[in-house]
């Protein structure tokens, strides 16, 4: 039995060290043995089952994220923001999402959201979470990253998964809701003329999400394997960049990033149409042409995240309304890290995630070795 900072008894919180995987500097990664993080009120501890891999962590390991550049993610660093786990153990005073009587239990599966807001500022007040002035983020800076075999986080940060969601499915939570935000946002409806420009794993999301809105959607993209994904997930008609209509759509998502996709959406937005900035531009983008977007009346949303989301994210997994097939390369172990970011840029991979899983022991530790694998489809 340990204690919190307050002193109370939390009965069951593991103690000693654990595994975790992190950037150690720029292109490296190391693993490392770390401390079990203590308890604290209001918080759980949570064994990460699956943690996926994205661009942003790519940008940790290559130096140029943002957040590396200003100071506030120091190497070592522990990544991983898009993950599911299970709870292993709970302090005092921990109360999750959802309604104000909703405990989390050990036992739980969870996944956690990447934002974690202090409840307490101007922003938190007015009800924008996610513009928080004291924000931290999940495996980006503040907290650490889910990327290890313990991680432990304020209980009002995690929704529970139910049943009926596979891990793998759960890890793309966190994706998704920036998706839906932004549908949201450029109030996507039936009837809609809808264009994805992407088909990484935000692209393919927005897919599924905007076919289900929409009625029917269309796809701009570069690889052929994500635009015959996107086709069996409901798209239409695909394009390559520049072939798509001009000035046809009533609502574009740019799920891509690339400076040149911007370009591509304010081309094929309609007069009045809606553009939902999804994907994160590395570089400025420019030759915009202000005049044209002024007078031809269209909206440009910048969708930070999608913090309220996330249980309306899980229903439309459970519902089958979202599914992760198609969507995952290969889960890896922790000490396979260097391998998953390999994978991860390797553009010729069958499917746009890669992930980990931290509950898989390092190779050799069970006396065998294991292998990297194909994702399973069980819930647990």
């Amino acid at each position: 039995m340990t204690r919190d900072s307050t002193g109370e008894r939390t009965a069951g919180w593991p103690t000693g060290t654990m595994r975790a995987a992190a950037v150690a500097s720029p292109h490296t990664t190391r693993l490392l043995e770390m401390p079990i993080p203590d308890p604290a009120p209001g918080e759980v501890l949570v064994a990460p089952l699956r943690v996926g891999l994205c661009g942003t962590d790519l940008e940790l390991l290559h130096g140029t994220a943002t957040y590396v550049r200003d100071g506030r993610a120091p190497y070592p660093h522990v990544f991983g923001h898009e993950w599911v786990g299970r709870v292993v153990a709970v302090a005092p005073g921990a109360t999750g999402a959802g309604a104000a009587d909703a405990r989390i239990a050990v036992g739980d599966r969870v996944v956690g959201h990447t934002m974690i807001s202090c409840g307490d500022c101007r922003a938190c007040h007015r009800g924008r979470r996610n513009e928080c002035g004291r924000l931290r983020e999940v495996g980006l800076y503040g907290q650490q990253g889910a990327a290890a075999q313990y991680l432990r986080m304020p209980a009002h940060a995690l929704s529970v998964v139910p049943e009926d969601v596979t891990d793998e499915a759960a890890m793309l939570v966190e994706p998704a809701v920036t998706v839906l935000e932004g549908l949201r946002r450029a109030h996507c409806a039936p009837g809609d003329r809808a264009l994805v420009i992407g088909t990484g794993t935000i692209g393919l999301l927005a897919v599924q999400l905007t076919a289900g809105l929409a009625g029917s959607v269309e796809v701009v993209g570069v690889d052929d394997s994500g635009l015959a994904t996107a086709r069996r997930m409901g798209a239409r008609r695909t394009f390559r960049p520049g072939e798509a209509p001009a000035g046809y759509y009533d609502v574009v998502v740019e799920a891509s990033g690339a400076t040149s996709a911007f370009h591509e959406a304010l081309r094929t937005t309609a007069v009045g149409g809606r553009i939902a900035a999804v994907g994160v531009a590395s570089e400025a983008v420019d030759g915009v042409d202000l005049g044209d977007l002024v007078l031809r009346g269209i909206t440009v949303h910048g969708i930070r995240h999608g913090l309220d989301q996330y249980d309306r994210v899980l229903k439309l997994f459970g519902d089958g309304a979202l599914t992760a097939d198609g969507m995952i390369a290969g889960v890896l172990r922790l000490d396979q890290a260097d391998e998953a970011f390999r994978l991860l840029q390797d553009s010729g991979r069958t499917a746009p995630k890669v992930a980990l899983d931290p509950s898989a022991p390092a190779d050799g530790e069970d006396g065998s070795r294991s292998e990297p694998r194909a994702p399973a489809r069980s819930a647990a």
